[in-house]
C-alpha cells in the first residue's frame, strides 16, 4: 500500500450538480452480500450518452469511519457483460470486490463512465480503429475524442452521503488519487489493483503504464496466459486463475 498522510485539498466542483438517492437494497453476491444503492446525479454538462444512474456497493458500517476501501470504478459492458480480453476492468472490479469482503467494509463505486466517458458508441468506434493498429491514445485522438473525458464529482457527493471521512483508494491511476484529492477526499493510501496482462490486453495496459503514469510493475506483463477450456468444459473461474492482487509474482 502506497500511503498519502493528510492528502487533502479544498473542495472544488461545479455548480448546479444535484444528487439524489433513488433506491437501496440488499445483493447477495459470489462475494459476500453488499447494499446496493442507486443515485441519481443531475449535471447539466454530462454528454446525454451516458447514464445519469450511479451504483455504490456497500459492505459493513462506513458511515463516520475513515480510511475506508474505496474502488472508484467506471463501467466497461465489454469486459463485465461480454467477457472482452481486451481490457483489465472486470478483472479489477472483482479484485475491489474480494477485497471489501476481506476486510468485512468498503465500498465500490460504479460509475457510468463507459470508454472513460466517452460513451459506449464512440468506445467501439475506437476499438475499430485499434484493430487497424491504433493504440487506444492514438484511437480517440483520431475521433477527436478526450483521452480521458471521466470526472469525479458523483463519486465524492456519493462518499459524502455515506458519510464516509477518508479512504483507501483500490486503484493503479495516480490521477485518481489526485482528482479525489482535489474535489476534498482525503485519500490516505493507495491499494494496487493489479491484474496479470493476456495475449489481447498486454499492449493496452503498456499504453496505461508509458503514457497514461499508471503504476504497473513489470510481473503484470510477465504472467503466462491460462489455457483455453477444452470443449464441454466451463474451464477456470477468471477471478480464480489470475493472481489476485498483492500477489508477489506480479509486483516483480
Amino acid at each position: 500500500m502506497i500511503r498519502f498522510p493528510g492528502r487533502q485539498t479544498p473542495h472544488m466542483t461545479k455548480e448546479g450538480r444535484h444528487l439524489e438517492h433513488l433506491a437501496r437494497a440488499p445483493l447477495p453476491t459470489r462475494f459476500g452480500t453488499f447494499e446496493l444503492h442507486v443515485y441519481r446525479w443531475d449535471d447539466p454538462d454530462a454528454d446525454p450518452s451516458l447514464s445519469d444512474e450511479h451504483l455504490a456497493l456497500v459492505m459493513g458500517d462506513v458511515r463516520g469511519q475513515s480510511g475506508v476501501a474505496v474502488r472508484v470504478h467506471s463501467e466497461c459492458l465489454t469486459s463485465e457483460v461480454f467477457a472482452s480480453l481486451k481490457c483489465d476492468c472486470k478483472g479489477q472490479l472483482e479484485r475491489a470486490q474480494a477485497e471489501i469482503a476481506k476486510r468485512g467494509s468498503g465500498v465500490l463505486l460504479y460509475l457510468r463512465q463507459e470508454g472513460r466517458g466517452i460513451g459506449l458508441a464512440n468506445k467501439i468506434r475506437a476499438y475499430a480503429l485499434q484493430a487497424e493498429g491504433a493504440d487506444t491514445i492514438e484511437a480517440n485522438q483520431r475521433l477527436h475524442l478526450p483521452i480521458d473525458a471521466r470526472e469525479y464529482d458523483v463519486a465524492v457527493a456519493i462518499l459524502r452521503d455515506l458519510g464516509v471521512e477518508s479512504v483507501v483508494l483500490m486503484t493503479n491511476n495516480p490521477a485518481k488519487v489526485d482528482a479525489l484529492s482535489a474535489l476534498g477526499m482525503t485519500v490516505e493510501e493507495r491499494i494496487p489493483m493489479l491484474v496479470a496482462a493476456n495475449p489481447f490486453s498486454q499492449a493496452y495496459l503498456e499504453v496505461k503504464k508509458r503514457k497514461m503514469q499508471h503504476e504497473l510493475p513489470s510481473g503484470v506483463f510477465n504472467q503466462k496466459p491460462e489455457p483455453e477450456p477444452t470443449e464441454g468444459s466451463e474451464g477456470p473461474d477468471p477471478a480464480a486463475a489470475r493472481p489476485a492482487c498483492g500477489d508477489p509474482r506480479l509486483s516483480e
